[in-house]
């Protein structure tokens, strides 16, 4: 693990999820995981821990808002040229919504 992730910890991960795991995905996508992208990984475990089938649009939505002060989802797609909830999803190792491959909720590819 390395320095964004050695001071945090994520409750909320899926039991088989470990930030290695992440890190190795993101390696593989040509991203470099800086403290938001971790940030942003477990925000989307917590909403998916706390809120049982969420479906895109309210990931879309809680994202945006937790994200606000920096610009929200538009901030986001800088992080996760992916897309926040397909690539972000991904990488925090949750069950990706239907819908988040429509370039509305989250998805660019």
């Amino acid at each position: 693990m390395n320095d964004t992730t050695s001071d945090r910890s994520f409750p909320h991960a899926p039991p088989e999820w470990a930030p290695t795991d992440a890190e190795a995905l993101a390696a593989t996508e040509d991203l470099a995981l800086t403290q938001d992208h971790w940030e942003a990984l477990e925000a989307l475990q917590q909403y998916f821990a706390r809120n049982e089938r969420p479906n895109a649009r309210e990931i879309h939505d809680a994202l945006d808002e937790h994200f606000h002060d920096r610009g929200g989802i538009k901030y986001l797609y800088k992080l996760f040229p992916g897309g926040p909830l397909a690539q972000g999803g991904r990488l925090a190792g949750v069950e990706v919504p239907s819908g988040a491959e429509d370039k509305s909720f989250g998805s660019v590819q």
